[in-house]
């Protein structure tokens, strides 16, 4: 079962743990359970706490769609896009790039290795709050699901056989698959699995073998998912960033 990104995960847990007053290791032991190892540079958001920073946001750049990532210089940018994930602090105006790494004694493998994540700081534009207040999780659905049911069209108009059925049944979240804060409302939580498993549906289909009956074909079926991937990645953090918001200003009802 794939997980969350790591970005998503961190930036919902340590709102939630500012938000009730709890220390930064307890969010990241929440966000990160499968991560063996976590590099000091995590603790930049201590730093960001002490400043005034209230929320932490997400951003998933890619190399084809930066349109999630604050303005930020050449290196930011380039780090942020080769991890295709990073934190933001909204009202400072920086970033938290991740770098993933194994350890483990030469020459082991699988599970005599583990997972290290490291962090490295950088400068951004700050996001103004009436952007990240417009975020409506039930818009994101609804633009989102429009989507899928455009490019399946497309699909079927294509031709063969776009998944790997094993893989998409498996991308698809199942109940209580992700933890998350608890504060977290029904509908952002529902955005976070819907947009999650849409993305990795669409991977497993970049991924898996590839059928088409011809160079055309096969070309335009790997746009239409790369396509379907791009829309989805936006939702998530659309998604992510309401509940942030929601996380950090809690409501009576939901």
């Amino acid at each position: 079962m794939p997980e969350l990104p790591a970005s998503v995960r961190i930036a919902l847990w340590v709102t939630s743990a500012w938000a009730r007053g709890e220390t930064l290791d307890s969010a990241i032991e929440s966000a990160l359970p499968d991560i063996d190892a976590v590099g000091s540079g995590v603790h930049t958001l201590d730093l960001w706490h002490d400043l005034g920073e209230r929320t932490v946001l997400v951003s998933l750049p890619t190399s084809g769609d930066i349109t999630s990532l604050p303005l930020s210089g050449a290196d930011a940018r380039a780090a942020a896009v080769d991890a295709e994930e990073c934190l933001v602090a909204p009202g400072l105006g920086a970033l938290l790039v991740p770098t993933w790494s194994t350890f483990g004694a030469p020459g082991a493998t699988g599970a005599d290795t583990g997972t290290r994540l490291d962090w490295t700081a950088y400068d951004c534009d700050p996001v103004p709050v009436h952007r990240v207040e417009a975020l409506d999780p039930r818009e994101s659905t609804r633009l989102l699901t429009m989507t899928v049911l455009e490019m399946t069209a497309r699909l079927d108009a294509l031709g063969g056989q776009p998944f790997d059925a094993v893989s998409a049944r498996e991308a698809l979240p199942r109940a209580g698959t992700w933890a998350l804060p608890d504060e977290l409302p029904g509908p952002a939580l529902r955005a976070i699995t819907f947009a999650a498993a849409i993305s990795t549906a669409a991977a497993a289909g970049l991924d898996g073998p590839q059928d088409g009956p011809d160079g055309r074909t096969l070309q335009g079926r790997l746009d239409v998912l790369r396509d379907l991937r791009r829309v989805a990645e936006r939702a998530l953090v659309d998604a992510t960033n309401a509940g942030v918001a929601a996380v950090a200003h809690p409501r009576t009802s939901r």
